[in-house]
């Protein structure tokens, strides 16, 4: 009887006849129990976005000992600029330490004469990761780049064994072997998630190289290889992709008006594409185009960019970006012993060319351009040319001058900081008619370059067509040039050659070779009277 009414019992309360525990023990295990409408959440995140830190610069240049104003502040010397990065290392084990080019080519002598190495050194002593080329690693060859990547001979320094880390190029090719010369792109790991890192230089790089420097080469559109290189991550599970890119832009400080070939190369790539740091242009850069965060930290190592990152670890995808561009001001912060024992050492061995004395500046000489495009120092250097070579014109270059001449003492060293290419005088004849072509030709499709000259003025206005904004061209005794005589001209190797698309000058005949540029310069400083001085003297005159 007491059975029967159990089992009634059990079944009216519609619970099992045995489950393998007590009833009370099931009947307790039921209570709680509720859906996601009684507030009851049931799914949970396991983990949260992994974050990770991409520290870079771009346009190094060498500038290992060289101190900048900036703001009025000092800024800049690679000692500082390693504190800075460290620290900001140390605040995430998930950093990526990376360059964007031009780390070196118009270095002060303490990394040019020791072809550059010191620089390498640098960069590896401060942990950077990855980086990629810009058209100053070409000032040499593709040899002697190559060589300074690999370590191999001859060698300046003692016990040197090349970069420690990658150096990326997808858009450039080996003319022999159909091939880039560099790995087009590697797969960096952070926090157990890859990211996918493609470079690539402008493709007009050539334009603006020495031609027998990039011999041999074939530069590919930019963003043809961002996608080739992107599908190829794709296909491999990455998701995550930053392109190094040597490729000018730049932006107000609140990312506004962003400007230049980046800008237009990142509406051209994969929307696979997170993140661009940009180079080249030396200018500032942080804005979001196209969803993609393009990022420039002007240049010498006097800032960097700092492009924090959040990764979602099951889409292995960047979920969140955003970048700062970081001063690298003196007096916040102590500078990394071990860089200054490196700058210390490298600055014995040329210290006794650098501290030479050559004479005495009577107030400051700069290569800043009024508005016809005629500077002091641009002056001073096509005067020191023309004497040089003895001809009756001189032109230069105005990207050939990369610093101004302080007032007081001048070193040998600090007329090499002015002229760091090395380059050797040329001289060679010109008609006429072809130097009235070659100062229209500094009239070009995306910029304006205007020639410093010595030997004669001339006028120019920029509302006449191209090819036709030159006007009248004086020589010294006033009388106007006549097209069809032939004229001795002096120029430096990098524009005989055709450099910054100033073709007209390799047609240029009866060559002859001379000193470089900086001997011709301290020769000619040595030889004037003391303290020396230059000025703008209305050599160039813009017609409105």
């Amino acid at each position: 009887m007491k059975v029967l009414f159990s089992l009634i019992l059990f079944s009216f309360l519609g619970m099992p006849l045995y489950s393998g525990q007590s009833p009370e023990k099931e009947q307790w295990d039921q209570q709680g129990l509720s859906e996601e409408y009684h507030g009851h959440v049931e799914e949970r995140k396991e983990a949260p976005y992994k974050q990770i830190q991409l520290l870079a610069i771009n346009d190094f240049h060498g500038q290992l000992n060289v101190t900048r104003q900036v703001n009025d502040r000092p800024a800049g010397r690679a000692d500082f600029l390693a504190a800075y990065l460290r620290k900001r290392a140390a605040e995430n084990e998930n950093t990526i330490l990376l360059h964007v080019g031009d780390m070196i080519g118009a270095s002060p002598p303490i990394s040019a004469f020791l072809r550059d190495e010191p620089t390498i050194e640098f960069l590896n002593r401060t942990g950077f990761d990855i980086g990629t080329i810009g058209n100053h690693e070409f000032d040499r060859g593709v040899d002697e780049l190559l060589r300074l990547l690999s370590g191999g001979s001859p060698s300046a320094t003692k016990n040197y064994s090349g970069s420690l880390f990658p150096w990326i190029s997808a858009n450039v090719i080996s003319q022999k072997s159909g091939k880039p010369i560099l790995p087009p792109y590697k797969i960096l790991n952070a926090s157990g998630i890859p990211i996918g890192f493609i470079g690539v230089i402008m493709k007009d790089a050539p334009a603006i190289s020495a031609p027998n420097s990039v011999k041999g080469l074939i530069f590919t559109d930019e963003a043809e290889a961002i996608n080739k290189y992107a599908h190829i991550l794709k296909k491999q599970g990455v998701r995550a992709i930053v392109v190094l890119a040597h490729v000018p832009g730049e932006s107000k400080p609140n990312g506004e008006q962003a400007s230049g070939q980046l800008i237009d190369l990142a509406h051209l790539v994969d929307d696979e594409v997170d993140i661009i740091f940009g180079a080249h242009s030396h200018t500032y850069l942080n804005s979001v185009v196209d969803g993609k965060l393009l990022v420039q930290a002007y240049s010498y190592g006097t800032a960097f960019s700092e492009v924090d990152i959040e990764m979602d670890p099951k889409t292995k995808d960047i979920v969140r970006k955003h970048a700062e561009i970081v001063n690298v001001f003196q007096e916040d912060i102590q500078p990394a012993n071990d860089i200054t024992e490196l700058i210390e050492r490298y600055e014995k061995k040329v210290e006794p060319i650098v501290n030479r004395y050559i004479g005495t500046a009577a107030m400051p000489i700069t290569a800043e351009q009024n508005r016809s495009g005629e500077s002091a120092l641009g002056n001073l250097i096509a005067d020191s040319q023309r004497a040089a070579m003895n001809t009756d014109l001189a032109f230069i270059n105005p990207g050939g001058i990369r610093a101004d001449i302080d007032a007081g003492r001048v070193t040998w060293g600090n007329l090499y900081v002015v002229l760091p290419f090395s380059n050797q005088l040329v001289k060679m004849n010109l008609t006429g008619s072809q130097i009235r072509d070659i100062l229209n030709q500094q009239w070009q499709p995306n910029t304006t370059r205007i020639l410093q000259v010595s030997g004669f003025t001339y006028s120019w206005n920029d509302r006449q067509p191209a090819g036709e904004k030159i006007k009248d061209i004086y020589l010294p005794d006033g009388t106007k040039h006549h097209s069809n005589k032939i004229y001795s001209v002096t120029v430096n190797t990098y524009l005989a050659d055709g450099g910054d698309n100033f073709t007209v000058f390799r047609k240029g005949t009866n060559r002859e070779s001379g000193p470089s540029d900086v001997d011709a310069l301290a020769d000619y400083i040595q030889n004037s009277a003391q303290p020396f001085s230059s000025a703008i003297d209305g050599r160039i005159k813009r017609i409105d």
